[in-house]
């Protein structure tokens, strides 16, 4: 029989390209190249720790998870199947709430680049930056309300125009910087590869790192539809780690050889090293084209996440986690109450730059509240992992982590390790960044993550059996 085929003959077999482009477009984002180039050539050796400890484990994991168990609801069911309807409703949660601190990271990127294009002053003004968040998120919101989604080809051009040529014309245009002799101010010899750590706060950045290279759980959910997925998941993976890594690691670089470390700006230090390069080639008409390209980019990233952690948060609704205001659908599928719920939590987060110093510093805390929230769910779902071999060991599973028991304890505790330093670590400002109230910096993330914590257990604690009623009608209703 033909397992790569679904019900009335037709092939499902996705491709070793089409999965690794996949992952690039979850993990690629040179919004994050600013944060890398910040280490110098020292970026190398923490990015193989990131991909060891973290990227591999998470991979492979999710992976068995996705083949084992690929009905809609993704962790969701993973961890409901392992540890109970509580934790799998904490994970959906977690996994969909981090987007509350990351949508602001992303959509301030988009701000500065969009200040460099008209005004660059402007990417330093906290009320225009806010107000672009602001007005771009409601903006996609009410897009998808209207059920208007992403298509396909929308995002394939989407991750080609802006993430992927301007990576490669700026690591081209640090290669020709080299060639021609140009200064450089970073050193590129041996001992420059080890990153120099003079104190904890100087390896906080590497918190980014890790939020850099997660949602990889996202595109496991095609690994039963790869064919011979014990071979071809995890060449996928090598594709797009290589490709990826190369990106963030020659882009990262091409910045940090314009621009001082101590000058670098995690907002706008990507579209500042473009002004440098095309000032110095005398091609300054080119800076906007760029600008509107990496605008193009990350909207269409941001487009794309807007509705599908939605989607999955109401997946946990069918099993009552969730009031049934939440259970409503428009006449285009789209959960309303829940989007709104969403655009009014990132709107509020948001206001979080207008209380620190810099938009690099806004920029770092929302980004180290986002890993932290993010990386609980995974540590939920390494856990899930390890009990599910136990507790499910005659679930068929197209993919396996390799060596058996072993290797899933071993790659499970590895990850689990990794995440929780990263948990810690984040709550250390980084050294190179004036993040203003030392107070404010720490109650703003212990709070923050309390309360996110506390929220699903809270909900889950005081649901109601009428809501599954209530549910149910509203189901047949719809049918109907």
């Amino acid at each position: 029989m033909d397992t790569s085929k679904k019900k009335g003959g037709k092939r499902r077999v996705i491709s070793v390209f089409v999965l690794a482009m996949l992952n690039i477009a979850v993990m690629a984002s040179l919004r994050n190249l600013p944060l890398v180039a910040s280490y110098g050539l020292g970026a190398l050796l923490l990015f193989a720790l990131v991909g060891i400890t973290f990227l591999v484990p998470s991979a492979l994991i999710s992976a068995e998870l996705a083949t084992g168990w690929s009905k809609g609801g993704g962790v969701y069911i993973w961890v409901r199947e392992a540890l109970g309807n509580r934790w799998g409703f904490f994970a959906i949660w977690m996994q969909w709430v981090h987007n509350v601190a990351w949508y602001p990271v992303i959509l301030s990127f988009v701000a500065t680049t969009i200040a460099y294009i008209f005004h660059p002053p402007l990417a330093e003004n906290k009320l225009f930056v806010v107000a672009i968040i602001s007005v771009s998120f409601w903006g996609m919101t009410l897009l998808n309300y209207l059920g208007i989604e992403t298509s396909s080809w929308f995002s394939a051009i989407g991750v080609i125009l802006g993430t992927i040529l301007p990576g490669i014309l700026i690591i081209s245009l640090g290669i020709f910087w080299i060639v021609q002799g140009n200064p450089i101010n970073i050193s590129l010899s041996f001992p420059a590869l080890i990153p120099d750590f003079k104190d904890f706060g100087d390896l906080v950045f590497l918190v980014g790192l890790f939020l850099a290279f997660t949602g990889l759980e996202v595109s496991s959910a095609h690994a039963r539809e790869v064919q011979n997925p014990q071979k071809n998941y995890p060449r996928a993976i090598i594709i797009a780690a290589v490709v990826t890594f190369s990106i963030f690691m020659l882009g990262s670089l091409a910045i940090a050889f314009v621009i001082p470390q101590e000058n670098i700006s995690l907002a706008a230090g990507l579209m500042e090293a473009f002004r440098q390069f095309f000032a110095y080639y005398h091609l300054p008409w080119i800076l906007p084209i760029v600008g509107l390209l990496l605008v193009i980019g990350a909207i269409a990233e941001v487009n794309a996440w807007i509705v599908g952690p939605v989607k999955g948060l109401y997946a946990s609704t069918d099993h009552g986690n969730l009031p049934p205001l939440f259970h409503k659908l428009n006449k285009h599928g789209v959960p309303v109450n829940l989007l709104w719920f969403q655009g009014v939590i990132v709107s509020i987060t948001s206001l979080v730059i207008l209380q620190l110093p810099t938009i690099s510093a806004a920029f770092w805390i929302l980004s180290a509240m986002s890993a932290q929230i993010y990386l609980i769910m995974y540590i939920l779902m390494f856990i899930s992992a390890i009990r599910l071999r136990y507790t499910k060991p005659n679930v068929p599973r197209a993919y396996k982590v390799p060596y058996g028991s072993k290797g899933i304890w071993v790659f499970a505790i590895l990850g689990i390790m990794a995440c929780g330093f990263v948990i810690l670590l984040g709550f250390f400002p980084p050294s190179q960044l004036n993040v203003g109230s030392l107070l404010f910096y720490e109650l703003f993330l212990i709070i923050g993550l309390a309360i996110m914590v506390a929220i699903p257990f809270i909900i889950h604690a005081f649901r109601k059996p009428h809501w599954m009623i209530e549910i149910r009608k509203q189901d047949k209703n719809n049918r109907n």
